[in-house]
């Protein structure tokens, strides 16, 4: 697959899946333009200019309405348009529910399902005009069997689920695609500070009896972001290894 002249927005891409959904796309030819919060994102930067990419890194928290809509026009302006969004950006903040903080749930669901509300009707203004656009969510296996400890995040994957599919139905008249992937447990830095007791728990409740990789969700999103996928909207692939079907 080939993204030459293609222009992709992604946030969250200072490590982890984000970093890889960028390696992967520079790879491929595009032009990438993305953003990062807290974590500055030096070796995505670096890995990139590794692949001789054109990009543009910009700090953003897309719970922030104006500046979620103030990013995607510098993407227009610094690439003239936008071709791919995805929404990676995520954040966790863990409790048992009688436990949770007000402002926990409410960090929890600004970023995760309200800024990917931000970030998609920031950019379909772009893709309306030209009549085509491709925008894939990153969900959560737990925005779909629910975890102990994980109300707020489960709930904001879960609303991610339900966003995609009425963007998708309203979208596609215009020619542009909406589509989720929901990972399930991926190699990270995350999952690699966890103790071998958890991990052997995870790896239990998984038919594949491995983790995956960044890489496995950077190739499903390839795919939706690529003309092949041209017919599809509306889908949640889950990339999982069989943790949920």
């Amino acid at each position: 697959m080939t993204f030459k002249g293609k222009t992709v927005f992604i946030t969250g891409a200072s490590r982890g899946i984000g970093r890889e959904l960028a390696v992967a796309f520079a790879e491929a030819g595009a032009n990438l333009f993305i953003t990062y919060n807290r974590t500055a994102p030096e070796d995505t930067l670096a890995r990139l200019s590794a692949l001789d990419a054109d990009v543009e890194a910009v700090q953003l928290d897309v719970a922030d309405s104006t500046a979620a809509a103030d990013a995607v026009r510098k993407c227009a302006e610094r690439f003239g348009t936008v071709d791919v969004l995805i929404n990676n950006a995520g954040v966790t903040k863990d409790g048992l529910l009688m436990r949770m903080k007000d402002e926990d749930w409410d960090a929890v669901m600004d970023t995760n399902l309200k800024g990917t509300f931000n970030m998609v009707k920031a950019a379909v203004k772009i893709m309306i005009k030209k009549r085509a656009g491709k925008i894939i969510n990153i969900g959560s296996v737990i925005g779909s069997m629910g975890n102990a400890g994980q109300a707020n995040y489960s709930a904001s994957k879960a609303g991610l689920s339900g966003l995609t599919k009425s963007a998708a139905r309203e979208l596609a008249p215009r020619n542009i695609q909406v589509n989720l992937i929901a990972p399930g447990y991926i190699s990270t830095d995350m999952t690699e500070a966890l103790d071998d007791g958890t991990k052997n728990a995870i790896l239990a409740m998984i038919p594949m009896k491995k983790l995956g990789t960044p890489r496995d969700v950077a190739n499903a999103a390839l795919f939706l972001a690529s003309s092949a996928s041209d017919y599809i909207t509306g889908q949640e692939i889950h990339v999982n290894g069989g943790m949920y079907m």
